[in-house]
């Protein structure tokens, strides 16, 4: 569940700062690249499906 957490937040970030939404860091590659939203995407949905997976075997 702490992988499948944390892979949604990564992948959340993605999403938002490939949609030009955050700025942070103001360096970073990612920024406004609408291919970084849809890999954050997809990250988000694995992370999703393990912390499902995860909450399954917890019970």
């Amino acid at each position: 569940m702490v992988f499948g957490m944390a892979f949604m937040l990564s992948g959340g970030l993605w999403v938002l700062q490939g949609l030009g939404l955050v700025k942070w860091p103001s360096d970073s590659f990612m920024l406004a690249e609408r291919s970084w939203a849809i890999y954050g995407g997809l990250t988000f949905l694995l992370g999703a499906l393990l912390f499902w997976r995860g909450s399954l075997i917890a019970k």
